[in-house]
């Protein structure tokens, strides 16, 4: 359902996140909604509303589920979404008397968004654990070089004198601020979904909360009412990536206009060379920072269109949505990974004698 996180393989090399994209990769995604219908599965089974022992069946099945990819894309294709020719292919995986338990009660909309999430979760561990690698490497270089005298600007002129302490503050201080809003999103966002047809759980025979607390149990994830219809938490995700690869953007454009060659207060370990001019060093790594944070700004924009939906679930904006979120999460994942690397090799350079 998700299409490469982004274009032009070769292009990943500079502005890519293996590890990111590959939570988006057909495989996860299939990985996600197999591990979805289990839960569903057994969570029924335990309520009663299915047989243990179909729930013991779409079990086995789906760990040895082999898709037909051809007939997953031309379902795609066809339906808009994967979950009907999914569905159809796993029914005939388990096979009679209990492929009629299979999905029942849940919508291509419930398998969908509960992939989507479990595959975030994986997401923001891998965030947290890259701004706590980025924080340390940030301290790390106050306690450095943080006594360095530069020159600060303001409005691209010469200022007052300061220390690089105040300068790697202005990048730090933000960081921080973005670990603790993930650490108060997350448990909005890492939530099930399932809500059945329209929303309403209405085919679960009023266990439909029993059911939903039972599958968020399963997969530990949090629970919620239905939100079909309701994209604010996704957008509200895609608004703390903006902001924080736009902060990384910051630092990057801080980094190349100290690297310049009539300021020097900056030395890179790591830069780029030209093909017409072999003097030049290229603050590279600093320069795709500042553009995947445009890039993401962008990207946020069509985002939030995907907030409009259509009574209780619009196809257009859902689709817009699987376009845009992963490579908003990818960018994010790419941003502190390159923030780390050229952080760690960078040495402030006194510009302001004593």
């Amino acid at each position: 359902m998700t299409s490469p996180t982004l274009p032009f393989p070769l292009l990943q090399a500079l502005v890519g996140d293996e590890e990111m994209a590959a939570l988006f990769s057909n495989e996860a995604e299939l990985a996600a909604m197999l591990r979805t219908e289990v839960a569903l599965a057994e969570a029924e089974a335990e309520i009663g509303l299915i047989e243990d022992e179909a729930a013991y069946r779409i079990s086995e099945a789906c760990r040895a589920f082999q898709p037909d990819w051809n007939g997953l894309a031309k379902g795609l294709a066809h339906d808009g979404v994967i979950v009907p020719e999914f569905v159809k292919q796993l029914r005939a995986a388990v096979g009679e008397p209990h492929a009629r338990s299979v999905h029942l009660g849940a919508s291509s909309q419930d398998i969908t968004d509960t992939g989507l999430i479990l595959r975030l979760k994986d997401a923001t561990a891998l965030l947290f654990q890259r701004i706590e690698e980025l924080t340390r490497v940030l301290l790390d270089l106050k306690e450095r070089d943080g006594s360095a005298r530069l020159m600060a600007h303001t409005r691209m002129q010469q200022a007052l004198p300061f220390t690089a302490a105040h300068k790697i503050d202005t990048w730090l201080q933000p960081l921080e601020r973005h670990e603790e809003v993930l650490r108060e999103l997350a448990p909005r966002l890492l939530v099930i979904q399932l809500g059945g047809p329209i929303g309403t759980r209405g085919e679960l025979k009023d266990h439909g909360d029993a059911v939903a607390d039972a599958l968020a149990e399963r997969l530990d994830l949090g629970f919620a009412p239905s939100w079909h219809s309701q994209r604010d938490r996704i957008g509200e995700f895609a608004s703390w990536l903006s902001l924080l690869t736009g902060t990384l953007g910051k630092i990057g454009q801080d980094i190349a206009l100290m690297a310049q060659n009539e300021v020097g207060e900056v030395r890179l370990a790591t830069v780029g060379g030209s093909s017409a001019m072999p003097h030049k060093s290229n603050p590279v790594p600093a320069e795709v920072l500042v553009t995947l944070g445009r890039f993401n700004a962008g990207l946020l924009g069509t985002l939030h269109q995907a907030l409009v939906h259509e009574n209780e679930r619009s196809g257009a904006a859902w689709t817009l949505e699987w376009l845009v979120l992963p490579q908003m999460v990818v960018a994010a994942g790419a941003g502190l990974s390159k923030a780390h690397a050229l952080l760690q090799g960078l040495t402030f350079q006194s510009s302001v004698l004593r």
